[in-house]
């Protein structure tokens, strides 16, 4: 029996009548808590280069995904397995890479990204930068995602840019500048957290005003 059965039948057991109380009563919404943690306890691990570290949090992430299709499983309107995960995971990469699988082209990395970028939109019918991105996030990450789509769907636009950085600075020098934001921020009592979703919020808003006037502009062309 491979390890993955084997997890797969552990958790099952655990789930199943005489199995676990704890674990019978998880939902997908109570171990969310427990996904984010170990998730970031691996960014944690890769970070110290801790390869111990790393093979036990790696586990612990595998865990959550069998946990969540176990849970999966006893729904009762609809199911799926973590089978029937890994074989969507799976035709999704043979779709997206049609330069390793069939005969497209894709010479570089900025190659593969766009045609990554086309599958999603033909495949989800994207018509929106906002489309797909988890706006819960860390305002952090949501900005550089917001920022992203915003560049690759070639909008007229960008966000109000108060502190100029230069084209040649560093992934340290950059991070030494953002930090400097938030410790002065932090001094005078302000949460740069808060600051900076506030700020996402208003970013999120031009993007709307914008696709919405896109559309009245098109519809004013037929």
């Amino acid at each position: 029996m491979s390890e993955l059965n084997r997890l797969r039948e552990t958790m099952d057991r655990l789930r199943s009548p005489g199995g676990c109380p704890w674990d019978a009563e998880q939902t997908h919404e109570s171990l969310l808590k427990y996904l984010l943690e170990e998730s970031y306890e691996y960014v944690e691990a890769v970070e110290l280069n801790d390869r111990e570290s790393m093979r036990e949090e790696l586990g612990d992430l595998l865990l959550q995904v069998y946990f969540h299709a176990r849970v999966a499983e006893d729904d009762p309107t609809d199911p799926f397995d973590v089978e029937e995960i890994a074989g969507t995971v799976a035709d999704k990469l043979i779709r997206r890479h049609p330069h390793v699988f069939s005969d497209a082209v894709a010479d570089t990395s900025e190659d593969v990204m766009k045609s990554w970028e086309a599958q999603k939109v033909a495949e989800k019918g994207r018509t929106s930068a906002l489309d797909g991105v988890p706006i819960a996030q860390p305002a952090l990450m949501l900005a550089n995602k917001l920022a992203y789509r915003v560049d690759k769907f070639g909008y007229g636009f960008s966000a109000e840019q108060p502190v100029k950085i230069d084209a040649g600075i560093t992934q340290e020098g950059l991070g030494e500048i953002l930090f400097g934001i938030v410790e002065q921020a932090q001094k005078q009592g302000l949460d740069a957290e808060a600051a900076l979703r506030g700020a996402v919020t208003k970013y999120i808003q031009m993007i709307e005003d914008y696709e919405s006037k896109e559309k009245e502009n098109a519809r004013g062309t037929h």
